[in-house]
């Protein structure tokens, strides 16, 4: 099973406070430099990288000499808030001496749970990748109010790997990986090192709570590669400390624990579509449009459409048919009924135009279409 890990052409690496902060003593500079090298390296052989950093806190803890991570809300958003400027300025300047760019992007669960902010982000993140920039994502601590977490950067590293429909989430910890016993207080414990996503048995080994600085303990790890696996992405917890772990990995060596999902990629993803949300509205599509993509999978564009159906927003579902009314696929509008009804039958090139503004060439993306 690791040509999942070696044959994976997306990745979304997530890296814990307690491995950038040295176990809270600042940010540790030198571990950094050796894992953005690793990085780089990946980036040069053609994977596309998202990195989710934690470490805001910690590191403001730092600059702010806390000893203890405060339980007030407001003291932890401002530590985050300073510690956000040294992480971002340091990951820019590590990534920047191999001469790539990096982009800081904060997200909330409100982010990723509305479906338009859920598409503008997703699109901004594939418009970086393809851009070549190392998108460098954090929790917007500053900003959450019922509690400072998504739970915690595992969860938000998996929401993310959703987001960008990756090929591997890998989680680097200050633990070699899942064991079958607690290596803490069990000298016989043995690593697990491969196991399916939703095995219940990995529940009684995945213990309770996070460390002192972060919030993600083995439980959050797991949880993390059950919703990453949702979308059909493999799961690999490793320790960060290892060395060369993103180099070793990528060639296939037996590190850590590999957790693979149930479905592929593409079927966990075809199922969410064509199961998951409410049909808001139906587009007709005239003949070429039809060919287009039902036989040469395409994207949707503005200009196949004869009829716009029903009332919906961006983001929301809609029906694609032929002209005599046959389902032909289903997918995410990305423009609300009303700015279809302006654009269709007309190129691409005539968006903004008519609009003012373009959301995207396409009515409806190939990555978000699923035919019926």
């Amino acid at each position: 099973m690791r040509e999942k890990v070696t044959g994976a052409k997306r990745w979304v690496v997530k890296i814990g406070s307690a491995l950038l902060t040295a176990d809270g003593r600042g940010l540790d500079r030198d571990a950094m430099a050796v894992w953005v090298e690793q990085m780089v390296a990946l980036h040069c052989a053609g994977v596309e990288l998202v990195l989710v950093s934690s470490g805001a806190v910690a590191a403001g803890m730092s600059r702010l000499g806390w000893v203890s991570r405060p339980s007030d809300m407001h003291e932890l958003q401002a530590a985050a808030a300073v510690g956000q400027m040294g992480l971002v300025q340091a990951w820019e300047s590590s990534f920047g001496v191999h001469s790539l760019q990096t982009a800081q992007v904060l997200l909330t669960h409100d982010d990723l749970s509305d479906r338009k902010r859920y598409l503008n982000g997703r699109n901004t993140l594939r418009t970086l990748v393809d851009l070549g920039v190392i998108p460098v994502i954090n929790e917007n601590d500053t900003v959450v109010t019922d509690e400072i977490r998504f739970g915690d950067n595992d969860t938000l590293a998996a929401l993310v790997a959703n987001l960008v429909e990756a090929d591997l989430l890998v989680i680097l910890t200050d633990r070699d990986g899942m064991f079958d016993a607690d290596p803490r207080n069990n000298p016989d414990a043995e690593l697990i090192f491969e196991a399916r996503a939703d095995d219940p048995a990995l529940d009684a080994v995945a213990g309770g709570t996070g460390g002192a600085l972060g919030r993600g303990g083995m439980q959050t790890k797991l949880r993390a590669a059950r919703l990453a696996a949702r979308s059909g992405a493999h799961t690999v917890i490793v320790g960060g400390r290892i060395e060369r772990v993103l180099d070793r990995l990528r060639a296939g060596e037996r590190l850590g624990t590999l957790l693979t999902p149930e479905q592929s990629r593409k079927a966990a993803r075809k199922q969410w579509l064509a199961g998951h949300l409410q049909m808001r509205g139906t587009l007709v599509l005239d003949d070429g449009a039809v060919k287009a993509v039902a036989q040469d999978h395409k994207s949707l564009l503005p200009v196949g459409v004869k009829a716009v159906q029903g009332s919906f927003r961006r983001g929301e579902m809609v029906v694609c048919v032929d002209r005599q009314g046959r389902e032909i696929a289903r997918g995410l509008a990305n423009y609300s009924a009303l700015e279809a009804q302006k654009i269709i039958g007309q190129p691409t090139d005539a968006i903004e135009g008519m609009l003012g503004y373009v959301d995207g060439p396409e009515l409806v993306h190939r990555d978000n279409l699923v035919l019926v």
